[in-house]
């Protein structure tokens, strides 16, 4: 005799269903805003020139490095929130904040244009803290506490190379 097939129980992990979609819909902005800053540091990576280009195209390849394995972690916190990842540049360029560099900045530009970048993925995770706290969400304000630990910190040392 076969066994009767259970039906997939609904998420009950303390956190509503509503709550959970509010902070989805920020992750999702994160995330976006994570792979455009991963795809703009890899850019550059791949095009930087001039005397700091030793330098560089290491500290890019550290950066974009980190922020590929960061974007996995953010998704992963999406799925476990019930709800599908963003996942296509329609989207992403739909969410993110971030706006694409066209053309091929000189280095020091590169520099400027990953400042910014950094600090406004570091700003959409900020904006998060009170929905997730309201939420009692500690998984997703650890995840954003980490990242922005990161993005302030790069944010920072990129900055320093600017000044005179």
């Amino acid at each position: 005799m076969a066994s009767k097939k259970m039906k997939t129980p609904a998420i009950d992990i303390g956190i509503p269903e509503d709550q959970r979609k509010k902070i989805v819909a920020g992750l999702s902005a994160f995330l976006a805003d994570s792979y455009t800053l991963y795809l703009m540091t890899h850019n550059f990576h791949w095009n930087v020139t001039g005397p700091q280009f030793n330098s560089l195209h290491a500290m890019f390849m550290d950066q974009y490095t980190e922020q590929w394995n960061a974007l996995d972690v953010i998704a992963e916190r999406i799925r476990a929130l019930g709800f599908p990842a963003p996942g296509t540049y329609k989207e992403f360029a739909k969410l993110a904040s971030i706006k694409e560099v066209d053309g091929v900045p000189k280095a020091e530009d590169m520099v400027r244009h990953l400042v910014i970048a950094q600090e406004a993925t570091a700003r959409t995770a900020r904006s998060l803290f009170d929905l997730v706290d309201e939420a009692n969400d500690q998984p997703t304000a650890d995840v954003l506490t980490q990242r922005l630990d990161v993005h302030e910190k790069t944010a920072w040392m990129l900055r320093s190379l600017l000044e005179e």
